[in-house]
Protein backbone atom coordinates (compact mmCIF):
# COMPACT_ATOMS: atom_id res chain seq x y z
CA UNK A 1 0.00 0.00 0.00
CA UNK A 2 2.74 3.12 1.24
CA UNK A 3 4.48 1.71 -1.95
CA UNK A 4 1.81 2.34 -3.96
CA UNK A 5 1.30 5.68 -2.25
CA UNK A 6 4.95 7.18 -2.75
CA UNK A 7 5.06 6.11 -6.36
CA UNK A 8 1.82 7.46 -7.30
CA UNK A 9 3.37 10.70 -5.46
CA UNK A 10 6.07 10.55 -7.29
CA UNK A 11 3.96 10.73 -10.54
CA UNK A 12 1.77 13.26 -9.72
CA UNK A 13 4.66 15.62 -7.85
CA UNK A 14 6.40 15.14 -11.17
CA UNK A 15 3.94 15.89 -13.09
CA UNK A 16 2.74 19.27 -11.15
CA UNK A 17 6.60 20.77 -10.98
CA UNK A 18 6.30 20.16 -15.32
CA UNK A 19 3.08 22.25 -15.28
CA UNK A 20 3.90 24.68 -12.67
CA UNK A 21 7.53 25.58 -13.98
CA UNK A 22 5.53 26.21 -17.52
CA UNK A 23 2.78 28.37 -15.80
CA UNK A 24 5.93 30.41 -13.23
CA UNK A 25 7.32 31.23 -17.27
CA UNK A 26 4.67 32.65 -18.41
CA UNK A 27 3.46 34.98 -15.09
CA UNK A 28 5.88 34.87 -12.07
CA UNK A 29 7.03 32.47 -9.75
CA UNK A 30 5.10 33.83 -7.41
CA UNK A 31 2.16 34.27 -8.36
CA UNK A 32 1.82 30.37 -9.16
CA UNK A 33 2.80 28.97 -6.00
CA UNK A 34 0.54 31.68 -4.65
CA UNK A 35 -2.09 30.33 -7.33
CA UNK A 36 -1.15 26.19 -7.03
CA UNK A 37 -1.79 26.87 -3.44
CA UNK A 38 -5.37 28.27 -3.48
CA UNK A 39 -6.04 25.84 -5.55
CA UNK A 40 -4.55 22.63 -4.00
CA UNK A 41 -6.28 24.22 -0.52
CA UNK A 42 -9.66 23.97 -2.92
CA UNK A 43 -8.91 20.18 -3.97
CA UNK A 44 -8.16 19.11 -0.13
CA UNK A 45 -11.34 20.89 0.98
CA UNK A 46 -13.78 18.86 -1.29
CA UNK A 47 -11.74 15.22 -0.89
CA UNK A 48 -12.07 15.36 2.91
CA UNK A 49 -15.51 14.47 3.13
CA UNK A 50 -14.44 11.03 1.06
CA UNK A 51 -11.15 9.87 3.01
CA UNK A 52 -12.80 9.00 5.96
CA UNK A 53 -13.14 10.30 9.64
CA UNK A 54 -10.54 11.50 11.45
CA UNK A 55 -9.69 12.86 15.37
CA UNK A 56 -6.95 14.95 14.41
CA UNK A 57 -5.18 16.58 18.44
CA UNK A 58 -3.87 20.21 18.76
CA UNK A 59 -0.20 18.60 17.97
CA UNK A 60 -1.14 17.34 14.62
CA UNK A 61 -2.61 20.93 13.58
CA UNK A 62 0.47 22.46 15.43
CA UNK A 63 3.23 20.19 13.17
CA UNK A 64 0.89 20.89 10.26
CA UNK A 65 1.18 24.45 10.58
CA UNK A 66 5.07 24.29 11.11
CA UNK A 67 4.90 22.01 7.50
CA UNK A 68 3.17 24.63 5.70
CA UNK A 69 5.81 27.40 6.22
CA UNK A 70 8.35 25.33 4.73
CA UNK A 71 6.09 24.10 1.97
CA UNK A 72 4.83 27.75 0.85
CA UNK A 73 8.87 28.71 0.95
CA UNK A 74 9.86 25.37 -0.59
CA UNK A 75 7.18 26.22 -4.13
CA UNK A 76 8.06 29.55 -4.38
CA UNK A 77 11.69 28.70 -4.52
CA UNK A 78 11.15 25.53 -6.68
CA UNK A 79 9.14 27.54 -9.32
CA UNK A 80 11.92 30.53 -9.35
CA UNK A 81 14.45 27.63 -9.97
CA UNK A 82 11.86 26.33 -12.93
CA UNK A 83 11.23 29.35 -14.56
CA UNK A 84 15.15 30.11 -14.53
CA UNK A 85 16.14 26.83 -15.52
CA UNK A 86 15.91 23.71 -17.27
CA UNK A 87 13.81 21.31 -15.61
CA UNK A 88 15.56 18.36 -16.49
CA UNK A 89 18.10 19.53 -14.29
CA UNK A 90 16.00 21.80 -11.39
CA UNK A 91 13.99 18.99 -10.73
CA UNK A 92 16.10 16.12 -9.91
CA UNK A 93 18.11 18.83 -7.76
CA UNK A 94 15.42 19.52 -5.93
CA UNK A 95 14.36 15.76 -5.22
CA UNK A 96 18.30 14.90 -4.45
CA UNK A 97 17.62 17.35 -1.22
CA UNK A 98 14.28 16.78 -0.39
CA UNK A 99 15.08 13.00 -0.16
CA UNK A 100 18.43 12.76 2.13
CA UNK A 101 16.53 15.31 4.69
CA UNK A 102 13.67 12.78 5.91
CA UNK A 103 15.65 9.71 4.76
CA UNK A 104 18.17 10.66 7.47
CA UNK A 105 15.49 12.07 9.69
CA UNK A 106 13.99 8.76 9.47
CA UNK A 107 16.89 6.87 10.47
CA UNK A 108 17.51 9.78 13.62
CA UNK A 109 14.18 8.77 14.77
CA UNK A 110 14.93 5.00 14.98
CA UNK A 111 13.48 3.65 11.75
CA UNK A 112 15.33 0.77 10.55
CA UNK A 113 14.07 -0.16 6.80
CA UNK A 114 15.58 -3.82 6.17
CA UNK A 115 18.56 -4.73 4.75
CA UNK A 116 17.46 -4.99 0.67
CA UNK A 117 15.49 -1.35 1.18
CA UNK A 118 19.18 0.26 2.40
CA UNK A 119 19.99 -0.77 -1.03
CA UNK A 120 17.11 0.98 -2.63
CA UNK A 121 17.21 3.76 -0.80
CA UNK A 122 21.12 4.33 -1.48
CA UNK A 123 20.17 3.39 -5.01
CA UNK A 124 17.51 5.96 -5.42
CA UNK A 125 19.88 8.35 -4.42
CA UNK A 126 22.05 7.53 -7.29
CA UNK A 127 19.74 7.52 -9.38
CA UNK A 128 18.88 11.08 -8.67
CA UNK A 129 22.37 12.26 -9.00
CA UNK A 130 22.71 10.25 -12.39
CA UNK A 131 19.50 11.96 -13.32
CA UNK A 132 21.11 15.71 -12.17
CA UNK A 133 24.40 15.01 -14.69
CA UNK A 134 23.25 17.32 -17.30
CA UNK A 135 26.13 20.29 -18.17
CA UNK A 136 25.13 23.76 -17.67
CA UNK A 137 25.81 26.14 -20.85
CA UNK A 138 29.09 27.78 -20.16
CA UNK A 139 27.63 31.13 -21.24
CA UNK A 140 25.69 30.81 -18.90
CA UNK A 141 27.56 29.47 -15.48
CA UNK A 142 26.72 32.22 -13.15
CA UNK A 143 23.30 31.80 -13.82
CA UNK A 144 23.14 27.88 -13.56
CA UNK A 145 24.79 27.70 -10.09
CA UNK A 146 22.07 30.38 -8.72
CA UNK A 147 19.35 28.08 -10.33
CA UNK A 148 20.85 24.90 -8.47
CA UNK A 149 21.46 26.61 -5.39
CA UNK A 150 17.55 27.48 -5.79
CA UNK A 151 16.73 23.93 -6.51
CA UNK A 152 19.23 22.60 -3.78
CA UNK A 153 17.31 25.21 -1.10
CA UNK A 154 14.08 24.30 -2.54
CA UNK A 155 14.62 20.84 -1.79
CA UNK A 156 16.24 21.34 1.70
CA UNK A 157 13.03 23.23 2.66
CA UNK A 158 10.32 20.43 1.03
CA UNK A 159 12.46 17.85 3.04
CA UNK A 160 11.79 19.50 6.24
CA UNK A 161 7.86 19.98 4.91
CA UNK A 162 7.47 16.35 5.31
CA UNK A 163 9.07 15.45 7.91
CA UNK A 164 6.79 17.56 10.02
CA UNK A 165 4.25 15.57 8.28
CA UNK A 166 5.09 12.51 9.65
CA UNK A 167 5.15 13.96 13.26
CA UNK A 168 1.15 14.26 12.95
CA UNK A 169 -0.62 11.02 14.59
CA UNK A 170 -2.09 8.23 12.22
CA UNK A 171 -5.42 9.35 13.55
CA UNK A 172 -4.88 13.25 12.24
CA UNK A 173 -6.56 11.98 8.62
CA UNK A 174 -5.62 15.20 6.50
CA UNK A 175 -6.68 17.65 8.82
CA UNK A 176 -2.42 18.63 8.78
CA UNK A 177 -2.28 19.63 5.59
CA UNK A 178 -5.38 21.67 6.01
CA UNK A 179 -3.39 23.25 9.12
CA UNK A 180 -0.33 23.44 6.30
CA UNK A 181 -2.41 25.15 4.05
CA UNK A 182 -4.59 27.56 5.72
CA UNK A 183 -0.36 28.42 6.92
CA UNK A 184 0.88 28.69 3.51
CA UNK A 185 -1.55 30.73 1.59
CA UNK A 186 -1.51 33.70 3.83
CA UNK A 187 2.08 33.69 4.11
CA UNK A 188 2.12 33.61 -0.09
CA UNK A 189 -0.93 36.69 -0.10
CA UNK A 190 1.36 38.57 2.29
CA UNK A 191 4.24 38.30 -0.13
CA UNK A 192 2.35 38.98 -3.76
CA UNK A 193 0.65 42.20 -1.75
CA UNK A 194 4.43 43.29 -0.80
CA UNK A 195 6.18 42.39 -4.13
CA UNK A 196 3.52 42.69 -7.19
CA UNK A 197 0.83 44.73 -5.94
CA UNK A 198 -3.01 43.65 -4.20
CA UNK A 199 -4.02 43.64 -7.61
CA UNK A 200 -2.24 40.05 -8.17
CA UNK A 201 -4.72 38.73 -5.62
CA UNK A 202 -7.03 38.82 -8.39
CA UNK A 203 -9.09 34.78 -9.03
CA UNK A 204 -7.92 35.04 -12.76
CA UNK A 205 -4.92 34.51 -12.41
CA UNK A 206 -6.26 31.20 -11.91
CA UNK A 207 -5.49 29.90 -14.85
CA UNK A 208 -5.49 26.60 -16.52
CA UNK A 209 -1.71 25.47 -15.49
CA UNK A 210 -2.14 26.87 -12.17
CA UNK A 211 -4.83 24.79 -11.37
CA UNK A 212 -3.91 21.81 -13.16
CA UNK A 213 -0.62 22.18 -11.07
CA UNK A 214 -2.53 22.86 -7.87
CA UNK A 215 -4.40 20.21 -8.20
CA UNK A 216 -1.66 17.50 -9.06
CA UNK A 217 0.26 18.81 -5.96
CA UNK A 218 -2.29 18.41 -3.44
CA UNK A 219 -3.06 14.78 -4.91
CA UNK A 220 0.40 14.23 -4.43
CA UNK A 221 0.42 15.58 -1.00
CA UNK A 222 -2.28 13.26 -0.10
CA UNK A 223 -0.91 10.23 -1.48
CA UNK A 224 2.46 11.00 0.54
CA UNK A 225 0.58 11.76 3.81
CA UNK A 226 -1.40 8.43 3.28
CA UNK A 227 1.38 6.42 2.52
CA UNK A 228 3.42 7.36 5.62
CA UNK A 229 0.29 6.37 7.52
CA UNK A 230 1.31 2.60 5.93
CA UNK A 231 5.06 2.82 5.79
CA UNK A 232 8.07 4.60 7.12
CA UNK A 233 9.68 7.79 6.31
CA UNK A 234 12.79 6.52 4.83
CA UNK A 235 11.15 4.31 2.56
CA UNK A 236 8.37 6.89 1.28
CA UNK A 237 10.58 9.38 0.99
CA UNK A 238 12.99 7.44 -1.41
CA UNK A 239 10.11 6.29 -3.40
CA UNK A 240 8.50 9.98 -3.11
CA UNK A 241 12.05 11.51 -4.38
CA UNK A 242 11.82 9.55 -7.42
CA UNK A 243 9.70 11.98 -9.22
CA UNK A 244 12.26 13.77 -11.21
CA UNK A 245 11.33 10.74 -14.11
CA UNK A 246 7.99 12.14 -15.09
CA UNK A 247 9.36 15.98 -15.25
CA UNK A 248 12.23 14.96 -17.48
CA UNK A 249 10.33 12.36 -19.86
CA UNK A 250 7.72 15.42 -20.00
CA UNK A 251 10.05 17.98 -20.58
CA UNK A 252 12.10 16.02 -23.04
CA UNK A 253 8.53 15.34 -25.15
CA UNK A 254 7.45 18.75 -24.74
CA UNK A 255 9.89 21.45 -24.40
CA UNK A 256 12.32 19.27 -26.64
CA UNK A 257 15.10 19.51 -23.57
CA UNK A 258 17.82 16.85 -24.90
CA UNK A 259 18.47 13.44 -22.35
CA UNK A 260 21.68 13.12 -21.80
CA UNK A 261 22.97 9.50 -21.55
CA UNK A 262 24.06 9.69 -17.38
CA UNK A 263 20.35 10.89 -17.31
CA UNK A 264 18.84 8.10 -19.36
CA UNK A 265 20.75 5.44 -17.22
CA UNK A 266 19.50 7.37 -14.05
CA UNK A 267 16.13 6.62 -15.26
CA UNK A 268 16.79 2.86 -15.08
CA UNK A 269 18.45 2.98 -12.37
CA UNK A 270 15.65 4.74 -10.43
CA UNK A 271 13.35 2.01 -11.34
CA UNK A 272 15.27 -0.66 -9.93
CA UNK A 273 15.54 1.59 -6.77
CA UNK A 274 11.64 1.18 -6.86
CA UNK A 275 11.63 -2.63 -7.33
CA UNK A 276 14.60 -2.95 -4.13
CA UNK A 277 12.33 -0.98 -1.83
CA UNK A 278 9.13 -2.73 -3.20
CA UNK A 279 10.29 -6.52 -2.01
Amino acid sequence: MAIVLALSAAFAYGSADFVGGLAARRTSPLLTAFGSQITGLVVLLVAMPFLGHAAPSPRDFAFGAVAGVFGGAGIVLLYRALAAGPMSVVAPTTALAASVVPILAGVVLGERPGPVAFVGIAVSLVAVVLITRERVSEHHERAGRQVLALALGGGAIFGLFFVFLHQTGSGAGLWPLVAARFTSVPLLALLVIRQEGVRSLELPRLNSPVIVSGTLDMAANICYLIALRHGMLAVVAALTGLYPASTIVLAQSQLRERLHLPQVIGLGVAACAAVLIAI
